[in-house]
Order: C-alpha cells, then structure tokens, then sequence
C-alpha cells in the first residue's frame, strides 16, 4: 500500500492561537492552574504516558480510549492502514467503519462562543461557576444539549471547561452526573413533558430547574418535586429552522397567563422563561421576535407576583450561522431586557460545538456496477436504458423507494448506514456528501480520475437504508476502497442502533493540533479532580488557581 504523504499543517489559525499571552485574556487565568501543574498530574502513575502520543495515545481517563494527537486525516488513513492489517490477519470485521473525534475543534468552537459572546464585567456577582461565559451585556452561561452527542470525552471536556448541561431523561441527568465532581446546579431538565418518576428522581439527585408547558405538568412536579425551579417554555417561530418542535412543546402566549396562575396557586416557583426557534436554525431573525415574547412573558410574571431571574434562549446555533446569530441575540436582548440586573441568561448549542469535530470512515463493502466489458451508454453516445432501476428519494425527510428510467446506476454499498451513523438524514434532515479516503489502495486521489454517477447504501436488508441518492464518485471504485463523510458530530452517535446486528462505529480521539496543548491540561486537571488527586488548596471559590 501506497502513503502520500500529507502536507504541513499551517501552525497559525488566524481565529485563535495557543500562546499564552492570548489565551489567558480568554481564559481570565482560568487554564493558568492546569499549566503550572498537568506535568505533575500526567506523569503520575494514575495517568501513564506515552511519548509517542501521535501514535499511541495517552490514558488520562482509565475508562475512555488513550487520547492522540495530530491532525484527525493523519488518523483516518492510520485507521485505514490498522484496518488493511487486520483484514491480512482475517481479523472479524477488519474494515469496520470508524469516527475520528477531533476534540481541538470542540475547544476551538468553544473559544469562538466566548469571543463572540464573552464574560461581562461580574457586577452582578450572583453567579460563580468554574467557567462563567457572559454575553458582553449579560449573565451568559450556557448548557450543552446532550441529546446531540453523549460522548464520553465531549461530556468531560465540556464539562471542564465550565459548560452547564441541557437534559431531557434520568439516563442524560446520570450521564452528567455520573462523571463526577458535577454540581446538580448546571443541569436543566428541558423536558417540559416528563414521566412523575423522572420529576421524582430528579428531586432526588438534586436537579431543581426543569421546564414546562402545560397545566399537566405543574400537577406533576407539585407532586413530585415541590421546592423545584419552574422555567415556563413558550411556543416561538421556529419556521425557520430544519427541525421544528413547535408542533410538539411550547405554550402559546395565551396560555401563559393561565399557567403562571396556576403555578402561583399550587406554590410553584417559577424562576423564568425558555425557548427553542427549531434545531438548525437557518434565519437568526428569529431570535429577535422569540426575545420579544419572552420580555411579554416576564411581564406576565410581574403581574402574578413572580420576579423572574432567568432566560433561556435555547438552541439553534448553526456554524456557518453563528457570528450573525450572536449580533441579532444580543441586540434583541440589549432591545428588550436593557435592564438585566440579576438576570442569568443561558443558551442551549448542541451542534454548534460537534459536528464538524467528528469524521466518519467507511469501507465499500459490496457493489452493483455493470461488468468491465459492459460499456457506459453514456460514453457510447448511446440512447438510456428503457430498464428500471433503483433510485432513492427523499419525501419528508423519510426515504422511500421508487421507479425511475435512466442508464444504469452504480451502486455502492458501505458497512454503516441511517441504522447507524447515518441516522442523522432520517432523524435531523441531513444531506452527506462522501469523498474517496483510499482509491485502489492509494490515498492519493488524482483529480484527472474520470467519475460516473453513483448512489451510496448502508449495509442493512432495508430497502430505506440509503446514505446517499445521487453523488460522483470515482469510476475505479472498488470493494474494499473507503469513503469518508465529514460533519457527522451531530445526531449520529446519540440514535445509532445495531439493527441487523451491525455495530455501532468507534470512535479514535485526538486533541487535533490547535488548541490541543489546552484540551490535554483541561481534561488531564478535570480527571485529577474526578478523582481526587487534586490538591484542593490550589482552588479559590472553587476555581483552580
């Protein structure tokens, strides 16, 4: 097997740079303590090291994968290689599919979000976290959706870096809480239609602030867990966005009076006002109208007797999207809450930090394609075939199988599917675009290689697993070859099954190159504390120094 080699990596990223002297004004000194003491912490025998991290990994958490670093198409093609070996070897599914987590990126969007919408001045002083991210206006935290991507190393990283986190089930409130050292106070059970016994076992592990909608669910936590939190969910303009939830959560303004008196009666706190404009918001003008209602909302409250203290702006951040998405938040806010004296505001990002760190690997495992004698009617000049074929398309985001006309199709078939990774086009209207990873047992793909029009299968029996209808690939495909997909962070993970007994795809981590020397002290510090090897003196308020 042939290796191109792959070319330097430039060393400036001109969003953000690993030096000290600039990321400590991010960090108000903050990453200050892991600096002067990760050294310390890695070397002990609970955290052992290899010197080849690039290949190897380190064990900073005893119960996750080793943690690599370097560039995450470095460890693509290493996976490629490692599977190659195993198949010489006849290991059992040598060529599974595999992610490469590139968790620099998630630390990079994080920086992004504090740049964009960074700590004000703390003259409030009402709220101290670890990490405290303010608006440059507002009291700002924000807690991560863990429904988008529950992985272990995301959650801690998070986690470690001061992030709060968005729950919907006990198995989410545990997941967060099961990590150690969480304070019950950073989660909101955003839920706003849950089992009594979610409610009960919420109370019991010390998760206060929850949402609801309806007068259903007032009965429920009154019984359940009196001395909660209230944040009442309104409904909002979430036309705008790939997945809208208005059809299922939110209270339309109407009600909203009723419910706070409700509320009231039953001797209810209700601490504040959420929203969601829709998963994938595409528009941010919607934040300016869904501000607007909530500013009604909190009239409403005064009129009750509620002084309300919170507001949650909920989720929708897109990538591409963000820096507008942050202007129009904070004009909206600066609009109709110019005096925020005691008000925490918090958001809910969840693919904003995920996607695009995850990469997903897979192997062509089986093909249709006419034989090599069979020429092209296309090539040929010559007239479509009068034969039906195979086509996928897509009607209301569920795949259904039709009868088309036309030459014939390539079909590939690769051994992950909308079973498992692939979820994400069922699931949050996905659309994936494959690329060659490994072309004939080469990873230099020439771009004079002549393409035809192909269409992309999981490997299920089911005729809806379709991961791609329509793409150019490579006419020299072969079984064997890998295809890679990126931005497959989001909603892939969470909803992947093993439906006709296939696994669901590993994942390689590695702290990537910008921004990996702070991922390594932040997680490495994070992990001492979990397990009390932290020197507690070295913490003032509970933040390390």
């Amino acid at each position: 097997m042939s290796l191109e080699t792959l070319p330097p990596i430039s060393a400036i990223d001109f969003s953000f740079t690993s030096s000290p002297e600039n990321y400590s004004r991010f960090h108000d000194n903050t990453l200050s303590w892991a600096t002067n003491a990760v050294n310390d912490i890695l070397s002990s025998p609970q955290f052992p090291s290899n010197t080849d991290s690039h290949v190897n990994g380190e064990v900073i958490f005893p119960s996750l994968p080793p943690l690599l670093s370097g560039h995450p198409e470095v460890h693509l093609r290493n996976g490629i290689m490692n599977a190659s070996r195993l198949a010489l070897a006849h290991e059992p599914d040598a060529e599974k599919a595999f992610f490469v987590a590139d968790l620099g990126q998630v630390y990079r969007q994080h920086q992004r979000w504090k740049s964009c919408l960074p700590e004000i001045q703390p003259f409030y002083g009402l709220f101290f976290l670890s990490i405290i991210l303010c608006c440059s206006y507002f009291n700002i935290t924000f807690p991560t959706a863990v429904k988008c991507n529950p992985d272990p190393y995301v959650l801690r990283l998070l986690a470690a870096l001061g992030t709060g986190f968005d729950c919907a089930s006990n198995n989410e409130i545990s997941q967060v809480l099961d990590i150690g050292g969480m304070d019950p106070s950073k989660i909101i059970f955003a839920n706003p239609c849950k089992a009594v016994s979610f409610v009960r076992n919420a109370a019991k592990r010390g998760v206060d602030t929850m949402t609801f909608d309806n007068a259903d669910e007032l009965y429920k936590i009154a019984r359940a867990h009196p001395r909660a939190n209230c944040v009442i969910r309104i409904l909002t303009d979430d036309s705008k966005s790939l997945c809208a939830f208005g059809i299922k959560f939110g209270a339309p303004l109407l009600t909203v009076p009723g419910l706070l008196a409700k509320a009231k009666e039953l001797n209810l706190d209700v601490i504040g006002v959420s929203f969601h404009v829709g998963s994938g918001c595409y528009d941010p003008s919607v934040y300016m109208d869904a501000i607007m209602r909530a500013r009604a909302v909190f009239d409403m409250g005064k009129e009750v007797g509620y002084a309300f203290k919170l507001l949650d702006v909920g989720g929708g951040f897109e990538d591409s999207l963000f820096e507008q998405a942050a202007t129009v938040l904070k004009q909206a806010i600066d609009r109709h809450f110019p005096d925020r004296d005691g008000l925490k505001i918090i958001a809910e990002p969840g693919r904003f930090y995920v996607s695009k760190a995850f990469r997903l690997a897979t192997n062509i495992i089986a093909r249709r394609a006419p034989l090599s004698n069979v020429p092209y009617p296309q090539d040929q000049g010559e007239s479509v075939s009068d034969d039906p074929v195979v086509m996928c398309t897509f009607i209301i985001s569920l795949p259904s199988i039709c009868i088309s006309k036309g030459f014939p199709r390539i079909l590939d078939y690769i051994n992950d599917g909308v079973y498992g990774a692939f979820n994400c086009i069922l699931f949050d209207h996905q659309v994936v675009h494959p690329y060659v990873l490994s072309l004939n047992g080469s990873f230099h793909i020439s771009a004079t290689e002549v393409t035809h029009t192909s269409s992309v299968w999981g490997p299920t029996c089911d005729s809806i697993d379709c991961v791609s209808p329509t793409t150019e690939l490579p006419r020299a495909l072969q079984v064997g070859d890998w295809l890679g997909f990126d931005n497959m962070g989001a909603y892939t993970i969470c909803a992947a099954s093993q439906f006709n007994g296939f696994e669901v795809s590993n994942v390689i981590y590695t702290t990537g190159n910008v921004g990996g020397f702070e991922v390594r002290n932040v997680l490495a510090a994070f992990a001492a504390k979990e397990q009390g090897l932290w020197d507690e003196e070295r913490e003032h308020d509970g933040v390390p120094v």
